[in-house]
């Protein structure tokens, strides 16, 4: 009962670090009057759909080509500005940092080491 109630505490932990982290991105879509200039953001959709597709379903047929492809498709995300990054604290960023980390540690190893 124990163990189950620190992953639980973990998992908490790891959501809340990440909610602390994602209030500060945001995420848009626009309108562009050509079709070269969505390029980027098509590209970004497609490489992260098939990396998340390969890691699932072809984890040992394909190696680290999911994580190549889940890599390309933040970067095109970046390239084609359908990302915005809000400043933060360095108080709300140790904040989510610490909450994430720790959730982390307690969710794999069930302990955290000072």
């Amino acid at each position: 009962m124990g163990r189950l109630l620190i992953k639980l505490i973990g998992l908490i932990l790891l959501f809340a670090g990440l909610y602390f982290f994602g209030q500060n991105i945001i995420f848009v879509s626009g309108y562009y009057s050509y079709f070269y200039r969505s390029l980027p953001a098509t590209g970004s959709v497609l490489a992260v759909m098939a990396g998340i597709f390969t890691l699932l379903f072809f984890h040992r047929q394909t190696g680290n080509l999911g994580w190549f492809l889940l890599g390309i498709g933040i970067v095109l995300v970046f390239i084609s500005g359908g990302v915005i990054l809000k400043p933060t604290s360095l108080w709300s960023f140790c904040v989510a940092f610490t909450a994430f980390t720790a959730g982390y540690k307690l969710l794999n190893e069930g302990r955290i080491n000072f």
